[in-house]
């Protein structure tokens, strides 16, 4: 009973996400405040019923929910519903707010098919560790902060192409102005940097106290220190040459890449992230 139960907030779940989604393109082809409100207000009650998936979940396995492909994909959606809800609520950057869901939205989908094999909970259970737990979680919080950077940068390369081309019209005054985009895409990689750096060195001393046999050239870990070094780089090139503008964005958007990269492709080639493929 319990598991239809948490089946079907899972399936209302994903529909009502769907239809925020296309209220919100609705939205930003037509410019429908009313659209734009009632998919706030989807996304919220999203928001609400993912969270009570999450603590139900916590409350089955006694554990968060973090040490799966099927357990990260979901709590990484929770966190990108969260920056979307809060960036509405504080800053008010509708595109923001839509882009940033329609990545959510893909990760849900992509969730939706992840494998559950029944390996995959046993050895959870087994690899249950507070220090593990927390490199897993700052991971993925740092995956969710690079997220809302890559959706700023790219809307920074559009609000640009639309200037230089000078489309004036009503997309144009809705998307954010280019120096908040910068800066909110800049204060998004400043977050997730050092929490990407403390994931590492938590993993790493995790790894080193129960796994003495792992072989450091690992796929999982090279992909995670070249993720470190792409998006210190977009830092070093804003703070200390005080780069901006699009070839910044551009830098910011390709290293986006290699978080895709390393969450899906290297976490499957990886033979010291046993527990996450």
């Amino acid at each position: 009973m319990f598991t239809v139960f948490m089946t079907r907030i899972h399936e209302l779940t994903v529909v009502l996400y769907a239809i925020s989604v296309l209220l919100y393109f609705f939205d930003f082809i037509h410019h429908n405040r009313k659209a734009n409100r009632i998919a706030f207000w989807l996304i919220a009650f999203v928001w609400v019923l993912q969270t009570v998936f999450l603590i139900l979940y916590m409350i089955k396995t006694g554990r968060f929910p973090v040490l799966t492909i099927f357990e990260g994909l979901y709590f990484y959606a929770w966190i990108l519903i969260t920056l979307s809800i809060l960036i509405n609520h504080l800053l008010r950057v509708d595109f923001i707010v839509f882009f940033t869901n329609i990545l959510g939205f893909t990760v849900m989908a992509i969730h939706i098919f992840a494998p559950m094999q029944a390996d995959s909970h046993v050895m959870a259970k087994q690899l249950v560790s507070e220090l593990l737990l927390i490199h897993i979680t700052m991971a993925i919080l740092s995956y969710g902060a690079f997220s809302l950077s890559f959706v700023c940068s790219v809307l920074y390369l559009i609000q640009y192409d639309l200037l230089k081309r000078k489309k004036w019209g009503k997309r144009l005054l809705r998307l954010a102005d280019l120096e908040k985009l910068e800066r909110l895409s800049y204060i998004s990689a400043v977050i997730g940097v050092p929490l990407l750096l403390l994931a590492l060195i938590l993993g790493l001393q995790w790894a080193f106290l129960k796994l003495p046999g792992m072989p450091w050239y690992d796929m999982k870990i090279i992909g995670s220190f070249i993720l470190l070094i792409a998006y210190s780089i977009y830092l070093y090139l804003r703070i200390a040459k005080n780069f901006s503008g699009k070839n910044l964005a551009l830098w910011n958007a390709g290293s986006f890449l290699i978080v895709l990269i390393n969450f899906f492709l290297f976490g499957q080639l990886s033979s010291f992230h046993i527990w996450y493929s």
